[in-house]
């Protein structure tokens, strides 16, 4: 049981401290043969490979209205965000992006088209957002939501959005469905 409030949130530390495969301390080397700093084990040789995390979601519509989901947890509590989250593993991101709107809005969706591809490089991270069709209007939003709700274009609560990624793949949406055309974009945010 958590000692602390479960609103809090912790992310995962990135560096090991200890070896998965033998238990001995890494250290902080760079590895012979490679160009970066890895947790290496001196003991059994193996290296941790720290990798970016992927992040799958979608941009669902209804009715020419996008859904977008109040969050429920940390970072960035109520504030509304597409409904996205990490890819797990044996999973495409197609699935992943499904997954996650089901799982954080209730909402059954066919996923279309790949839309945005967001380095975000400080965060270690990628993000995908897919264009999604809902298969109906409901909405039953799980424990990482307080709400869910379709939105018309004019209607999205910019200064309450979560992420740069959702405000730059919505933004981009909004342009886009202007002009009746969405092309994929590979977009890079921060340094």
């Amino acid at each position: 049981m958590l000692d602390r409030p479960p609103e809090f949130y912790f992310p995962a530390p990135r560096r090991q401290q200890f070896c998965s495969q033998c238990g001995t301390p890494v250290s902080l080397a760079v590895p012979p043969g490679d160009n970066r700093l890895r947790d290496l084990c001196h003991s059994c040789g193996a290296i941790h490979y720290q990798n970016p995390r992927m992040v799958v979601g979608s941009i669902p519509l209804w009715q020419d209205r996008v859904l977008l989901c109040l969050r429920a947890i940390e970072p960035r509590r109520a504030t509304w965000t597409l409904p996205a989250g990490f890819m797990e593993l044996a999973e495409t991101t197609r699935q992943g992006a499904a997954r996650e709107t089901l799982e954080e809005a209730g909402a059954e969706v066919s996923i279309g088209e790949l839309y945005t591809v967001i380095d975000i490089p400080q965060a270690d991270q990628v993000h995908f957002f897919f264009l999604a069709q809902a298969s109906s209007p409901a909405l039953d939003p799980g424990p990482e939501s307080l709400a869910a709700r379709y939105f018309a274009l004019d209607e999205i609560p910019w200064e309450q959005l979560s992420f740069h990624s959702v405000v730059s793949t919505l933004q981009h949406f909004v342009a886009d469905a202007a002009a009746g055309h969405f092309p994929t974009r590979h977009l890079s945010l921060g340094s």
